[in-house]
């Protein structure tokens, strides 16, 4: 028995060895440039760039230097969960945490997994875990730029804009890496809470670069409320006329107003209560689409908003008032048809040219969630309704 198990474990040391040896072996150098830390910045660089395929070769060929080189390990992990493999991703990252020796190391590899819980956002308790490997990063550096800008942006994600704001002040106060992009999401955040989103919905489509007809129909009907304006502000008519009771009952009885391309969109209800309220631009075409995923541009929200204050207000001059001026903007003709609208909302101070230093409007351009909300900020304040 004891003679069995010595060759038992023989053969298993025996093993052990072969696998080791056919393993892959680390290549030398080629160049001076040819370096584990090297590859590894290139791979960072190509991956903030979006060149995935890129930066994972530039990784790879880190590790063929060095097999135990923990920020290459990172930056595997965050390019898979770039591609959305985050199994393979929270992988490599545990090899990342596995190999980190030094301060660097170290601190590198929790934002990087801090950054995997922003990105996943798989459970509940995603949050609570990116603030478990922020509070490790800044154990270890205090000053650690990348841990306060990527806690920054989960906060965003999370919805919580207050705290988002305060990681990203922490950023413009080190003055080191990432000020440019921490000042611009500085700037996002600021103009988010000044549009103060009341819903979920509305809070959610504020980090949206473009919005579409769909969103918009959702923050007309949930943050405007604009069935409610309409209601107390509208004009309202009254018939008194005799009716059927059949024929009554069989007309409140017929469907919603609906569009043939929303059935299966998680915004139809905003959808439908657009289309039964009326806004002019949120109409179905001829074929009965609504087209909610088509994005929305400057002028035809404009054109939403004078239509809008038009009903609200009841002052159907509006619709002309400014028919025949000259126009104060470069890029802005005055026999376009949207030129008296961009003139009603921009004389109210509910828009504004979008480019400052040339006064331009830009009305062919996209509209983002957090300018959108702050129009109907603006909107709301103009009619003093809330």
């Amino acid at each position: 028995m004891r003679y069995r198990k010595y060759m038992t474990l023989l053969v298993i040391l025996m093993i052990g060895a072969f696998l080791v040896s056919c393993g892959p072996k680390e290549r030398k150098a080629a160049s001076q440039l040819d370096t584990p830390a090297h590859h590894t910045y290139t791979g960072i660089k190509l991956m903030n760039q979006g060149k995935y395929g890129d930066a994972q070769r530039e990784f790879e060929l880190a590790l063929q230097l060095n097999k135990k080189y923990s920020k290459a390990y990172a930056g595997l992990g965050l390019v898979k969960a770039f591609q959305d493999d985050f199994k393979s991703a929270f992988k490599m990252m545990k090899k990342a945490k596995s190999y980190a020796k030094s301060d660097q190391e170290k601190v590198f590899y929790h934002v990087g997994k801090l950054r995997l819980y922003t990105m996943a956002r798989e459970d509940e308790d995603w949050l609570e875990d990116a603030e478990d490997e922020f509070e490790d990063a800044i154990d270890i550096d205090p000053k650690s730029s990348a841990a306060y800008y990527f806690m920054g942006i989960g906060y965003k994600l999370a919805l919580e804009f207050g705290k988002s704001a305060n990681m990203f002040t922490k950023v413009l106060e080190l003055d080191d890496e990432y000020v440019g992009e921490a000042d611009k999401q500085w700037k996002l955040v600021q103009k988010i809470q000044r549009a103060m989103p009341g819903t979920i919905t509305g809070k959610k489509i504020a980090l949206v670069e473009s919005i579409t007809r769909a969103d918009i129909a959702a923050l007309f009907m949930e943050e405007l409320k604009i069935d409610v304006l309409y209601k107390k502000r509208g004009v309202k008519t009254y018939d008194t006329e005799f009716k059927d009771p059949e024929k009554f009952k069989a007309k409140m009885e017929k469907p919603p107003i609906t569009a043939t391309d929303i059935s299966e969109h998680v915004l139809r209800t905003d959808i439908e209560g657009i289309l039964r309220i009326g806004v002019r631009g949120l109409e179905v075409d001829s074929t009965g689409a609504f087209h909610p995923d088509d994005l929305i541009n400057r002028a035809a929200y404009a054109m939403m908003i004078e239509d809008i204050l038009i009903k609200v207000t009841g002052d159907n001059s509006l619709a002309t008032k400014f028919i025949g001026s000259a126009s104060p903007f470069p890029d802005l003709r005055s026999d376009l048809p949207y030129f008296n609208a961009v003139m009603v909302v921009t004389s109210r101070g509910i828009m504004e040219a979008k480019e400052f230093a040339s006064g331009e409007f830009t009305p062919l351009s996209s509209v983002s969630g957090a300018d959108a909300l702050l129009i109907i900020r603006k909107v709301k304040e103009e009619l003093r309704f809330f």
